[in-house]
């Protein structure tokens, strides 16, 4: 039986770099570990921690295809973030300048989330614990 310890990282294409990284690193807050440039690819790579933790690949390629990225779309639903206090958290991604909409409720766990998107519409929730 294959055995799978935990999600290793999450790898996203962005279109615009710097949008990008400014978004994940000013807005969300995640740490830079690594950041490099490859020239074979004309590709950076930026490598965030998560609450200390190595979790997510920030990448640029020269003109990537757009993706459907709506939470229904076939593919990668969404990304979701753990918060302790969801109001706190809005307030935060708010002062950017990024549209959140309203909080619903899990009928089924009670828990309290919401949604919103990065830079290249990529859905991101928060989600209360």
């Amino acid at each position: 039986m294959l055995k799978i310890n935990r999600v290793h990282h999450i790898a996203i294409i962005c279109s615009d770099y710097e949008r990008s990284k400014q978004f994940y690193t000013q807005v969300l807050g995640f740490a830079v570990k690594q950041e490099v440039f490859r020239p074979e690819r004309n590709s950076f790579k930026l490598d965030l921690q998560v609450n200390g933790i190595y979790q997510i690949e920030l990448f640029s390629f020269p003109d990537p295809p757009a993706r459907p990225s709506r939470p229904e779309a076939t593919g990668l639903r969404h990304l979701a973030f753990e918060v302790n206090n969801l109001e706190e958290a809005i307030a935060e991604v708010y002062k950017n300048g990024i549209i959140v909409e309203p909080i619903r409720v899990d009928e089924y766990t009670g828990k309290r989330f919401t949604f919103f998107a990065d830079p290249d519409g990529l859905p991101i929730e928060f989600y209360e614990v």
